[in-house]
């Protein structure tokens, strides 16, 4: 067995592991860059090693010999970034280190989409039409993709967890999705290899978890249902999944070992499946995942198998000693995010002012108070998993706990799960791949109620109430009848004006002309008759407050802040375009589409933004004439112009006068 391990990778899936690790007596090695130098796996483990990037192969093997008497004979890849690598894989064996996954061999095969297409087929196992093909270039595509027929799939031969797949329904609109799929790719994966899939309408995204050990023993351990994704990416995942019957589990268990087999696999990996709603005994082969899955904690909580310290079992040359099991209830995952579901879901950054997980349930996570939530990294933040006896029951215990669960200082995506796990679809497990899309126009996201918005002026309120000059102190005192004081809350784009008068313990608050007593409380506010419970918490002039899974961000407006907003509003004539272009989201130019002075049109693409391995396409919003100075690489804050459009008009108007 192996003294020390070390973890190549960050967040929740290295706490994970670490757990794993110390209940076997191993000793674990974490490594980090500046970004997370204070982060939660670098504070569990036992020995933390800074690095340049988590993408740099000789970075990581340089860091498994790096801690003094403690140098690492095992490295776990974690998911994401180097785990699917060949390289790594090879230079643990060059640097006398054990990898913990499979062998170069499936890493190769498994690691190329197209590759592995052809290699499954061979064996009999039934693939999704397409075009797959090595080397193939955006010309051979566009002309291949009238072949493959639409709707169609582009998809990155190196990819994962949905980066860069994109849906075409239009032959006009190839073109364009290849150069975005290529970008994508090449940062994720370092492969800008594409290849085209026909789309297969309403599927459903069955997985099977498969064991194999280096004694010729290959298991597998059920499926999960993983079809709740937005952009292809997983959501909510469920094991077992409620489609399919026991003798369509039995078939395509086989066939996932059957792959497994087929390229000597050893350890635990995954095997993707696409079923479709109308025809669940029949199932296509997808890919392999030759890592640990995100959402493997649902197999665990139904059959009780510790899949990372089977890994490391595995790794170590022992044998398999559990048979394929029999699932014991039923679990779900919901993955939160830190993004704006009300805002496209545009990415969110910042600092946790306040945390509270969910105690009941399994909880992974590298959240802790105080911590910095930077955008430089995937935006999943954690994952709640329920387990219970029913699919029923293990759906309402997890809406509960997400209910319970308090991240506060940057926006996340938990009102947004509890809104889909409470639909009637979801609950009859009547799911596909594009249910989400579907559902979000159907998804109506709180707005500040009065109780809130007295909160947060209240919580201002009381800061301003402290000892100190009576001058200072918003009594409203004046010869005659005092004057209540004046709080302009900004939240998401709306202004809301809170009247307050009184001192915090015993305060009056007007919102939109009716006036109702209040007082903050330790659990939340006291309002008129009704005691309700939220969580508050004030960072800089922004106050937070946390309600039953959905939050708020309430920014205090000054006089000189509201007038000028206000004078902006009615500077602009109704039905006028906004001439000027913003950044919807911190992060960094990854493409300019347009030269300086080109002339565009009206939802033209000017330039593309990532954070969080999102991209975001800033378009024109008139036709016009671009002025603009950003190249690829600069970085950008959040509504920070990146480009002005200046209409033929505007500048034949300025001629002529």
């Amino acid at each position: 067995m192996f003294s020390a391990v070390l973890v190549a990778n960050r967040g929740e899936i290295s706490c994970r592991i670490t757990r794993t690790l110390h209940s076997m007596g191993i000793r674990s090695i974490a490594v980090y860059t500046e970004h997370d130098r204070d982060a939660k796996h670098v504070r569990v483990a036992d020995a933390a090693v800074l690095i340049d990037s988590y993408l740099s192969v000789e970075s990581i093997v340089a860091a498994a010999h790096a801690v003094s008497g403690m140098n690492a004979d095992g490295i776990h890849p974690g998911y994401g970034f180097l785990s699917e690598n060949a390289s790594l894989a090879e230079a643990c064996a060059a640097g006398g280190i054990t990898f913990i996954g499979p062998g170069v061999e499936a890493l190769e095969i498994m690691g190329d989409k197209i590759a592995s297409k052809k290699h499954v087929t061979e064996r009999g196992v039934a693939v999704i039409p397409g075009i797959a093909e090595p080397g193939m270039t955006n010309d051979d595509l566009v002309a291949a993709a009238a072949e493959v027929g639409f709707p169609l799939l582009i998809k990155p031969s190196a990819g994962g967890g949905g980066k860069g797949m994109t849906i075409v329904r239009e032959p006009d609109a190839v073109a364009g999705a290849l150069d975005s799929a290529r970008r994508v790719a090449s940062a994720a994966f370092g492969d800008d290899t594409l290849f085209l899939e026909r789309l297969v309408e309403k599927p459903r995204h069955i997985e099977v978890q498969v064991l194999a050990d280096s004694h010729g023993t290959t298991i597998h351990l059920g499926e999960r249902e993983c079809s709740l994704q937005r952009r292809h990416q997983k959501i909510i995942e469920e094991a077992p999944s409620p489609l399919l019957d026991e003798a369509t589990r039995q078939r395509i268990g086989e066939a996932a070992c059957e792959v497994a087999r087929s390229v000597n696999y050893v350890g635990a990996g995954t095997v993707e499946f696409l079923v479709s709603d109308n025809a669940p005994d029949e199932f296509f082969f997808m890919e392999m995942n030759t890592r640990l899955q995100v959402e493997h904690p649902v197999t665990e909580m139904v059959t009780g198998i510790d899949l990372v310290e089977w890994q490391v079992r595995i790794a170590a040359g022992e044998k398999l000693t559990v048979e394929t099991p029999v699932l014991t209830g039923h679990s779900v995952e919901a993955r939160i995010y830190s993004e704006d579901p009300a805002n496209d879901f545009l990415p969110s950054a910042g600092q946790i002012v306040a945390l509270h997980e969910a105690n009941d349930v399994r909880v992974d996570s590298s959240l802790v108070e105080g911590g910095t939530v930077s955008a430089n990294y995937d935006p999943m933040l954690a994952k709640v998993i329920s387990h219970a006896a029913t699919r029923d029951e293990a759906l309402t215990k997890l809406d509960r706990a997400l209910a319970d669960t308090v991240i506060l200082g940057v926006t996340t995506n938990i009102e947004f799960l509890r809104a889909l796990l409470n639909r009637d679809d979801v609950r009859a497990g009547d799911l596909d791949t594009g249910l989400i899309e579907r559902a979000l126009a159907e998804i109506e996201f709180a707005a500040p109620t009065p109780a809130v918005l007295a909160a947060a002026a209240l919580s201002i309120h009381s800061e301003r109430w402290m000892p100190g000059s009576p001058w200072q102190r918003p009594s409203g005192w004046r010869v005659g009848q005092h004057r209540p004081a004046r709080y302009r809350l900004a939240c998401a784009g709306q202004v809301h004006e809170v009247l307050v008068a009184g001192p915090p313990s015993a305060a009056e608050v007007t919102i939109d002309g009716t006036t109702t007593p209040a007082r903050l409380t330790s659990t939340g506010i006291e309002w008129g008759t009704q005691t309700i419970r939220l969580t508050i918490e004030t960072a800089d002039a922004t106050v937070w407050i946390g309600q039953e899974g959905t939050s708020w961000a309430l920014t205090a407006q000054s006089r000189a802040e509201s007038l000028a907003a206000h004078r902006a509003t009615l500077a602009r004539v109704a039905g006028v375009i906004d001439p000027e272009l913003r950044s919807p989201m911190p992060g960094t130019v990854v493409a300019v589409a347009v030269a300086h002075g080109d002339a565009v049109t009206a939802g033209q693409t000017v330039l593309t933004i990532e954070a969080m391995k999102m991209e975001h396409p800033v378009v024109a919003t008139l036709d016009g004439v671009v002025d603009i100075s950003l190249k690829p690489g600069d970085l950008v804050t959040r509504d920070q112009i990146v480009a002005r459009i200046e209409s033929p008009q505007a500048s034949t108007e300025g001629e002529t006068s």
